[in-house]
């Protein structure tokens, strides 16, 4: 049986990434191609052309490939439609709903990762080879649904990027914090956000929320008021929702 072949361009991360996984699994990798390679043929003789570039090049990156009736062009962004590929025939979008911090580690975190896909049919047999799960993201939803993998990750850290400069200034490890966000996060798994609410906001405890307003410093303010806010709007979602 013939092997799926697979070329990349923009041999980044998440493009390195890809292509280390899909080689463990038996895929065919061509080399990469970067800055200053001829893109023209770069769809030629493949199965998938994946378009690994930041998200600003990536129309006019597809615009420089000459279409090839029998290979599907993909990109990686989570925000972009399937337009930015412009008229290739077979076109489709493969964004790991997963932090790729290097090739390696990429590599081994993209199986058994979650996709959302769209477009050809075929990107499923990607996720499929790399044990994945996937779901579907209609073009008009992909800006809300990156949103939401954003502030699932990018945001999370930002937080508890505060929590460490908060915290350390008290003596607080940052081990303590991280064993205390795993727990968090597991009852949120279990019980939804609401239910695992808990704390000042979850109890209509102002004076301990102003204690701690007291005690942050004022660039600290902002990031912690809104989420006080957030906090009491779960507690304001209907029982069902909850």
């Amino acid at each position: 049986m013939r092997s799926s072949a697979l070329r990349v361009i923009g041999p980044g991360r998440a493009g390195l990434s890809l292509s280390r996984a899909l080689a463990a699994a038996g895929w065919r990798v061509e080399d990469p191609l970067g800055k200053g390679d001829d893109l023209a043929g770069a769809a030629d003789g493949v199965d998938l052309l994946v378009i690994a570039t930041p998200d600003a090049a990536v129309a006019g990156v597809a615009a420089g490939v000459e279409p090839a009736a029998a290979t599907v062009v993909a990109h990686l962004a989570g925000s972009l439609r399937l337009d930015v590929l412009g008229g290739h025939p077979r076109r489709a979008s493969v964004h790991p709903l997963v932090a790729l911090p290097n090739p390696d580690v990429g590599a081994e975190r993209l199986r058994g990762a979650w996709f959302a896909l769209a477009g050809d049919s075929f990107v499923r047999t990607v996720v499929g080879d790399l044990g994945g799960r996937w779901f579907s993201v209609a073009d008009e939803d992909r800006a809300a649904y990156h949103a939401a993998a954003c502030i699932a990750s990018n945001h999370l850290v930002a937080l508890l990027g505060q929590a460490e400069r908060v915290g350390s200034a008290a003596g607080v490890p940052r081990e303590a914090l991280l064993d205390l966000v795993r727990a968090t996060v597991e009852n949120v798994a279990a019980l939804g956000p609401a239910r695992a609410l808990t704390g000042p906001a979850a109890r209509g405890d102002r004076g301990t929320i102003e204690l701690h307003r007291g005690a942050l410093d004022a660039s600290e303010l902002p990031a912690y008021d809104a989420m006080v806010d957030l906090a009491r709007r779960l507690l304001l979602e209907p029982a069902e929702a909850r």
